[in-house]
């Protein structure tokens, strides 16, 4: 098995707005191995989020590689996509994205369920990974009763639920303010190396950035090394 869990080479990805194309990713080339935690900042409109969205199989790209866990993503078919995005990895956003008519324990608990445990196994794993980013008293309480903070906890136990082999993060403190940003970044830095999963975090926020092991700059459609 290669050290590497992701392997880009020459990446492209344009968007056509009628006549104009926008050439947003411009032969992107990296390797990450297994285990780090990489931090991806840039201006504004640079692509980060959209390079975030196809390594997360969100998104297809134009030409070049793109392979994740042994995963050609690019030649995925739709569905082997879907199983792709449900199993190898796990998605946080600086929205939440919680379900409003259900628990933060069954937010966390469904992606496991849809995955194929039972619902037995879901719960208890669900409840586990809420108590390890100190949930456990909020377990029963529904998104509209949790503060910001709290709600991008639960959201950081669902990316964990089906045990990813990935954690990709965009902007995940980008709607809170500087102390609960500072939580819930120390969280998803130890979560992921605790449960030695490697992360890709998007970030503007240089103080986020400066946890991870490696940091990028996207600039002009490629990565550039910047520590």
């Amino acid at each position: 098995m290669s050290d590497n869990i992701v392997e880009v080479h020459n990446l492209v990805k344009n968007y056509k707005t009628g006549p104009e194309t926008l050439h947003i990713i411009r032969g992107a080339d990296f390797c990450i191995e297994r285990g780090t935690a990489v931090s991806i900042t840039g201006a504004s409109g640079s692509g980060k989020s959209t390079l975030l969205n196809i390594l997360g199989g969100l998104d297809r790209f134009d030409s070049g590689s793109c392979v994740v866990a042994g995963n050609d993503i690019g030649r995925l078919p739709e569905r082997l996509l879907s199983t792709y995005r449900r199993k190898t990895v796990g998605l946080v956003f600086q929205f939440h994205y919680l379900l409003k008519d259900f628990t933060a324990l069954e937010n966390v608990m469904l992606p496991a369920y849809i995955a194929g445990q039972t619902k037995k196994q879901a719960l208890e794993r669900a409840h586990e990974l809420l108590e390890e980013v100190q949930m456990g008293e909020r377990l029963h309480h529904y998104p509209a009763k949790l503060s910001g903070g709290e709600r991008q906890r639960v959201a950081v136990a669902r990316a964990l639920v089906n045990d990813p082999e990935l954690i990709l993060a965009d902007e995940p403190t980008g709607n809170l303010d500087g102390v609960h940003s500072d939580i819930i970044a120390t969280l998803l830095y130890t979560s992921a190396a605790r449960h030695n999963k490697t992360l890709v975090v998007v970030t503007h926020d240089e103080h986020v950035a400066a946890r991870s092991s490696l940091r990028w700059v996207l600039a002009d459609g490629v990565i550039k090394i910047k520590s």
